[in-house]
């Protein structure tokens, strides 16, 4: 029990002591080239939680001037100045991206704002998207994370392994140590990647999803002067009469005899 007692000293050293006192870089150091890549891609996942975090705000997707400046010239019928207004960087939102697509799509059409109600649905749906996509690299980052640091973890056990099997006496503690705690940080490196991001890409698809809800009643609300004015039923389909009426035919003539 003293033999062991005094050669574990020799490995981990004392408290206090020059060898058995580890800062942060020494432990993130210890976890070998896989650790210092995942050092970088927590880098890279915070910014990225960051970055989605000031954009998915209503006042970055809805902001109220772009929306109340839309309205007012959607309320003229105007599309070739609304689609201006969209263009416009000041402006530029989730809601403008997204009316001006629609609004565009029905310049070009023959059947014009008759199709407004398609047209939106169909922009809305490839904002969500990319807004989806943008998030997925978020995780992306939650799913590489801990395979990197079981891949750090194979590679401390390989080694330990194959200290135990060439090296013997102290200098097999202090190799074995080592390799172990290539496999303990690479997995804690890994953990640390992949909670956070787990946690943010969760928070970040429910909150597209709340605010994608929250724009589609804003959009409704716009485009309806341009529905009416088109003549639509709030069915999406056009009220009143669809084409020319027909004049009934004449009577066939009936012979007798």
């Amino acid at each position: 029990m003293i033999g062991d007692a005094v050669l574990l000293a020799q490995v981990v050293g004392t408290p206090g002591s020059k060898t058995g006192t580890m800062t942060v870089l020494d432990y993130i150091g210890s976890g070998g080239p896989i650790g210092y890549v995942l050092i970088v891609l927590s880098f890279v996942a915070l910014g990225l939680i960051i970055a989605h975090a000031i954009t998915l705000r209503r006042s970055r997707m809805i902001p109220q001037e772009s929306v109340e400046r839309l309205s007012a010239v959607l309320r003229t019928g105007d599309l070739q100045a609304a689609i201006a207004v969209c263009r416009e960087p000041v402006y530029e939102s989730f809601v403008t991206r997204l009316v001006g697509s629609a609004l565009l799509r029905c310049a070009r059409s023959p059947f014009g704002t008759l199709e407004l109600r398609s047209a939106v649905e169909e922009a809305g749906q490839r904002e969500v998207d990319k807004l989806y996509r943008s998030v997925d690299s978020i995780g992306i980052l939650a799913a590489v994370g801990p395979m990197l640091g079981l891949l750090g973890t194979v590679f401390g056990m390989i080694g330990a392994f194959a200290t135990i099997g060439e090296l013997e006496g102290a200098a097999r503690s202090q190799q074995l140590a080592t390799f172990m705690s290539i496999a303990l940080v690479t997995t804690a490196e890994g953990l640390i990647v992949a909670i956070p991001c787990t946690v943010a890409f969760a928070i970040f698809r429910r909150r597209i999803d709340t605010l994608a809800v929250e724009a589609a009643a804003v959009v409704e609300g716009m485009v309806a002067p341009l529905e009416n004015a088109a003549g639509l039923s709030e069915e999406g389909r056009p009220a009143g009469k669809v084409g020319p009426a027909r004049s009934p035919a004449p009577p066939r003539e009936v012979r007798v005899g």
